[in-house]
């Protein structure tokens, strides 16, 4: 076997391969001889087929196997000797087999680009020292006043205004027939002002008093986010049952009892206070992620397209899921995988020079977990996701292609705690935003 290597890019390459003629022959011959082991054909004995009938009955199917042969073992032979370390899958489009000709192929494939080495000892950083205030304590507990909040119908009789929450009864009509888009629904809580349905409905409501009925119709904008009724005028008939107001708990013992384990107002305050400074001593951690890519990924190279597309393939899958929860699909939102493609490339491109660029000083610093730090990161995650550790241990070792990536995961975080205990480190102030 004969392997010759043409490069179409850095990261793309294009391997011939020919395979001797003798070699083809004989393993045309050795499939035959399989074949004639086995073979019943009517009017001989098994064993006793004579080859020329073998290959006219055959023919086409014995080619074929031993192509796919010839080409499993000469590739992996050729990519053993070049020590070829190719991602995804290679792209083979093997011609048909001359059993008088050698066989010869072409091979494309993607490898990882070969980065520079990177130096990050020492690299200038600096660290914002976020710190919350308790004006976003009090807010944070408002958010929760509104999620325990009650709505209890207004004392006084009066129409509905702006800001009201009404309880109504609406069905919607197309051209005179009921529409499946806007089926009757009842005791639904509409926010006026707020647009839950559009701005134009929330009009035609206020100034409703309570056991009216009213009959209207609207348009809805071309870029509403249901797609089967953008764009398309309904005429709804729609019933105001009542107008309730907001009645907020107030903010007390009994209040923070009802939300988690608190004995205490004060004991609430005090785990929105660990919470949100987390999620500031986690931002100032990323903006030093940031620094660190932006200082130390400078060197251009190309990226391999298997990857780009692995990369997008998951950023949708997760737009998707997203959706999903929400009970909406790409269809209904008027986008497509091409759009979000298209859309997202940018992000995916860059994720991809991110992960190659951390590869390389995993590989620059043989940086290895070892089996205690595995133990304690199966533990962190267990915790995390509220499963048995044993349960997560059980996962992976049965899908090992997710304890690589698990691994690798590991391993980029360790990067950057290597970066940053070499790292020159200055702290700064939050810069402050004049109004």
């Amino acid at each position: 076997m004969e392997a010759t290597i043409t490069d179409i890019n850095s990261v793309k390459k294009k391997i011939q391969i020919e395979i001797p003629q003798a070699e083809v022959a004989k393993a045309i011959d050795d499939a035959y001889l399989e074949l004639k082991k086995n073979a019943k054909v009517k009017g001989f004995r098994p064993g006793k087929t004579p080859r020329s009938v073998l290959e006219r009955m055959f023919n086409k199917d014995v080619h074929a196997d031993v192509a796919n042969t010839l080409i499993q073992n000469s590739f992996l032979e050729a990519v053993k000797q070049h020590s070829l370390a190719f991602i995804g899958m290679p792209d083979i489009n093997p011609p048909e087999l001359a059993p008088e000709a050698s066989y010869i192929y072409d091979v494309t494939l993607e490898v990882k680009p070969e980065l520079s080495p990177i130096d990050f000892n020492g690299v200038k950083l600096k660290k914002t020292r976020y710190k919350l205030s308790e004006t976003e304590v009090d807010k944070q507990i408002e958010l929760l006043q509104k999620q325990l909040a009650e709505f209890k119908p207004i004392d006084d009789v009066r129409a509905a205004a702006d800001g009201d929450y009404t309880i109504i009864d609406y069905e919607g009509f197309k051209d005179g027939l009921p529409f499946a888009q806007t089926q009757r629904t009842e005791n639904y809580t509409l926010k006026i002002g707020r647009g839950m349905i559009t701005r134009d409905f929330d009009q035609e409501v206020t100034g409703m008093m309570p056991g009216q009925q009213k009959t209207f119709s609207i348009t809805f904008p071309e870029d509403y986010h249901n797609k089967d009724l953008a764009g398309i005028e309904v005429s709804f008939t729609v019933t105001l049952k009542e107008i309730r107001k907001e009645v907020l708990p107030d903010a007390d013992a009994a209040f923070a009892k009802k939300l988690g384990p608190f004995e205490t107002l004060e004991d609430l305050k005090n785990a929105i206070r660990k919470n949100l400074q987390e999620g500031y001593d986690k931002r100032s951690h990323q903006e030093l992620q940031e620094q660190i890519f932006e200082k130390l990924l400078t060197e251009s190279f190309e990226l391999p397209e298997t990857l780009v597309k692995m990369e997008l393939d998951g950023i949708i899958d997760d737009t998707e899921m997203r959706f999903s929860q929400s009970n909406m699909t790409l269809d209904q939102l008027g986008l497509s995988r091409e759009k979000l493609e298209e859309e997202y490339r940018d992000v995916a491109e860059k994720q991809v020079r991110r992960h190659l660029f951390l590869s390389k000083i995993i590989e620059q610093e043989k940086m290895e977990l070892n089996e205690e730090q595995l133990n304690q990161e199966y533990e962190a995650f267990a915790k995390a996701v509220g499963q048995p550790v044993d349960f997560i241990k059980n996962y992976y070792k049965t899908n090992p292609e997710k304890l690589d990536g698990f691994k690798h995961a590991l391993l980029e975080k360790k990067v950057f705690d290597l970066i940053l205990e070499k790292a020159e480190i200055e702290d700064v102030e939050p810069e402050t935003v004049t109004p």
